[in-house]
């Protein structure tokens, strides 16, 4: 009997972080794979760590014979606005990358008779809402409504999301060989926006939130690039790290679909702009729309539905959007910065 271990890839970003001191507090067996060292308040935590490249397949299939993987928390990406800058090599990551982990995840899980949990963080990139007048009249979108994403991050998101479903449910499926109990077992969260207070945004369309938070507790300057109104769901990382555990942790008998939904709260711009002007009184604040960036926000929408989630395995937010400024946000980002 193999131990069970833990892949994290893009353990550095803001997800990583606070996973990976979730699971060490579960005293579980963890592996950090990202292209940049460890931080060093990271490394405690893991069995091992390794510098690599997800689309480096010779280091990924050594890392699969030297440890047998019992969940694969499947971080790694190029995001939204960076994505934009570079399609081709955001694609190139984002797909080949995510390829090659579910082609070694079904290796092993028909190797080892045992279905290889594989966690994949979706995005609300994968909407695209075709005019801000649907978007207002639509209210909450299910998962399966507006799948039409106008940026590659989007396309790359929603594209694995099909090839989880393929790789769990229909593999090979004209194979004399195929055994539906011996494919992985492929779960997705299609997350809004993020906002944490221990680590700063990295390219994300919907990080105006937590950018202006974070200036503001650094007393700097910040224009923010979408318009007053502009609406997206949110939630912040604690909630977001407890889904993944809760998703994790589900019985596959429970699940109805592949793909949920998950949402805590969903402010405007101006009340976030307003939250961060209370907790810091001395912002200097602007709102400086960039059009091309306000059309991607404009085309995901302004809420998600996540009652497939709450209804198959009780996904349940902790935190609101006064909770999460008030007990979270504010007294850790001014604790961070003083």
């Amino acid at each position: 009997m193999h131990e069970e271990v833990i892949l994290i890839t893009g353990a550095n970003g803001e997800i990583g972080h606070g996973l990976i001191h979730h699971l060490a507090d579960q005293k579980k067996a963890i592996v950090a794979l990202d292209l940049n060292p460890l931080d060093e308040v990271l490394q405690p935590f893991v069995r091992h760590w390794q510098v690599g490249d997800i689309l480096n397949f010779a280091l990924l299939e050594e890392l699969f014979e030297e440890y047998h993987f019992s969940v694969i928390f499947h971080l790694a990406s190029i995001l939204s606005t960076k994505a934009e800058l570079n399609p081709e090599l955001a694609h190139k990551v984002n797909v080949e990358g995510t390829l090659n982990l579910l082609r070694l995840s079904e290796i092993q899980s028909r190797r080892d008779c045992v279905p290889v949990k594989f966690i994949y963080p979706s995005s609300i990139a994968v909407y695209g809402m075709p005019n801000l007048e649907i978007k207002q009249a639509a209210g909450k979108i299910c998962e399966y409504q507006f799948t039409n994403p106008t940026t590659m991050y989007g396309i790359n998101k929603l594209y694995c999301e099909h090839l989880g479903r393929y790789y769990s449910k229909h593999y090979k499926q004209l194979s004399n060989s195929a055994n539906p109990d011996e494919l992985l077992d492929f779960r997705a969260l299609r997350f809004p926006g993020l906002i944490s207070s221990e680590t700063v945004p990295t390219g994300g369309t919907s990080d105006y939130g937590p950018e202006m938070l974070h200036a503001a507790a650094k007393g700097a300057s910040y224009n923010c690039f979408v318009r007053p109104d502009a609406q997206l769901p949110f939630m912040v990382m604690p909630d977001a790290v407890k889904s993944l555990i809760m998703l994790k942790e589900a019985p596959r008998e429970a699940l109805t679909q592949t793909v949920y939904n998950v949402t805590s709260f969903n402010p405007s711009a101006q009340e976030l702009f307003d939250w961060t002007l209370k907790a810091f009184p001395q912002a200097d604040i602007r709102f400086a729309p960039d059009c091309h960036r306000q059309g991607i926000v404009d085309s995901w929408p302004a809420d998600i539905d996540d009652t497939a989630a709450r209804q198959d395995w009780g996904w349940q937010p902790d935190y609101d959007c006064d909770r999460a400024f008030s007990e979270y946000l504010s007294p850790a980002i001014k604790a961070r910065y003083q």
